[in-house]
């Protein structure tokens, strides 16, 4: 019954009539602009003709068209802050002393150091300290170590004390104490 004429007829018929109503639904889909006006469409096209008329003569009387001046805007920083630069600044105050090079122990981190031995002299003991690579730097009071601005303060007989000086959340210069110890020797020996 599927192959007979009067199906395909049917199916025929049945897509004349499907495709048009699909077609006004999209038409009328499309619309979406503004409501019919409530006046004729004779009065609506001589007003809007009218309207276009007015226009091409305004433009025709103008000849030049009007240059308005802009201003131009231009920022000036002078006594304004960095907008790039942090508001709370937790690092040292190294900025003075920019021009001087960094030693090699200012590169590291304290935490990044291992106290290795202490040699005690009769005016001073120096101290031997170790990077993670395993180079080792002999210290002495008054060396430079750490990336806070660390000064070696003491030398004791098993530990190293280290100054850091660094600004607060509020501004204020601080001073921290680090401290560096000998480790025992492993396996009970003493």
């Amino acid at each position: 019954m599927k192959g007979s004429p009067k199906h395909a007829k049917n199916k025929l018929n049945h897509r004349w009539v499907t495709f048009p109503i699909a077609f006004l639904f999209f038409i009328g889909g499309c619309g979406g602009g503004t409501p019919p006006s409530s006046l004729p469409p004779e009065k609506t096209k001589s007003s809007a003709v009218e309207k276009r008329k007015e226009d091409v003569a305004k433009v025709a009387e103008k000849k030049e068209p009007e240059k308005k001046e802009e201003t131009e805007f231009s920022y000036n920083p002078t006594g304004k802050p960095d907008p790039f630069k942090p508001f709370i600044q937790l690092t040292p105050m190294r900025e003075a002393s920019r021009n001087v090079p960094l030693t090699p122990l200012q590169k590291f981190e304290i935490s990044q150091l291992k106290l290795v031995a202490i040699i005690s002299l009769p005016g001073e003991n120096i101290a031997l300290v170790e990077d993670a690579t395993g180079k080792g730097y002999f210290v002495k009071k008054g060396t430079l170590i750490g990336k806070n601005d660390g000064k070696v303060k003491k030398i004791l007989k098993d530990t190293v004390i280290i100054e850091e000086i660094y600004q607060d959340v509020f501004g204020q210069t601080k001073t921290s104490e680090i401290s560096l110890s000998l480790h025992k020797a492993e396996g009970g020996e003493s």
